[in-house]
């Protein structure tokens, strides 16, 4: 499987930038991740900065890509669950999946409404910086509990 994680704006230097890069590295050994920068929209208003950062991730989707969108409305899975579902799709021949990460003021209906899984990974609020960390460590222990190892006890 191929996962590209699509976020907006770049990715801080220091602990962030080493977290992400340490999972993404460490989930490599079971499906392919790349990760896409999408371009912040800078200067403007708080809404159009949202609709723009929305209308360039849509345009960032390939054909046939799987889409998981996050935001703070999505359904809420445990671990367990959000592994079966990445494994559901796997098994049924989805060889292409893509993450949305929002910017700072999130997303747009369009994003959610292209999306397979609208998922919230959590009812708190977080920085979008550190989430990029904790979906990278999601995806790993998801292949984890799905190749049955036991980093997820």
């Amino acid at each position: 499987m191929r996962i590209r994680i699509l976020f907006v704006g770049k990715t801080a230097r220091g602990p962030v930038a080493d977290l992400l890069s340490e999972y993404v590295d460490r989930t490599q050994r079971f499906a392919t991740i790349e990760l896409v920068v999408v371009p912040e929209a800078v200067g403007a208003d708080p809404s159009r900065q949202r609709e723009t950062e929305s209308t360039r991730l849509i345009a960032a989707l390939q054909p046939g890509e799987r889409v998981i969108v996050l935001d703070e409305t999505g359904v809420q899975l445990s671990t367990v669950a959000f592994a079966n579902r990445i494994g559901t799709w796997r098994d049924q021949g989805v060889r292409q999946l893509a993450i949305l990460v929002g910017g700072a003021y999130g997303l747009n209906d369009a994003v959610r409404q292209r999306a397979d899984l609208v998922l919230g990974l959590s009812s708190m609020t977080f920085p979008h910086q550190l989430v990029r960390v904790i979906l990278a460590e999601q995806l790993y222990r998801a292949f984890t509990v799905l190749n049955r190892l036991p980093y997820h006890h």
